[in-house]
């Protein structure tokens, strides 16, 4: 039961979705707290036909649900990928918010691992988080010392 990874049917909710997604949200969130002996399950009825049922939805399944109803109600697309999933190069560069040949000089770097399926690279979801990763690290590493150099000559940071 998998489905491909299509980037382009990516849309950020209605306004009115939105605010459906934040209600649901605000709802079920506290359905996550509890005791520290919580219960690996969260068990929810059905009240959708006269017959009631009780389902048994897995914990993180269910806090996965909460967090995309929460970025719906702040009006973010969602997309769920399988961290083993493997990425066309276009896919990867929508991912990481570059261009594609930029991604591919990355590849060519051999600054993320990839591998060819015939003559097209593939990228692991892993790979690509990994790497988006460490470059946010070193981001808000060369900030800190940016702004440790700004207080250190007293620019008022």
């Amino acid at each position: 039961m998998g489905t491909e990874l299509n980037l382009n049917d990516m849309a950020p909710p209605s306004g009115a979705e939105a605010e459906k997604a934040a209600e649901a949200a605000r709802m079920l969130a506290p359905l996550l707290k509890g005791s520290k002996r919580r219960s690996p399950d969260v068990l929810l009825r059905s009240a959708v036909s006269d017959a009631q049922e009780t389902i048994s939805i897995p914990r993180g399944a269910f806090a996965l649900f909460v967090q995309i109803l929460e970025q719906m109600a702040q009006g973010n697309a969602v997309t769920l990928v399988p961290v083993h999933a493997e990425l066309t190069t276009q896919e990867a560069a929508h991912l990481l918010n570059v261009s594609r040949p930029f991604l591919i000089g990355l590849l060519d770097q051999g600054k993320i691992p990839f591998h060819k399926t015939g003559t097209h690279r593939r990228i692991r979801f892993e790979h690509l988080l990994a790497f988006k990763r460490e470059q946010e690290r070193r981001q808000e590493e060369a900030l800190s010392e940016l702004a440790a150099e700004a207080q250190k000559l007293d620019l008022g940071y």
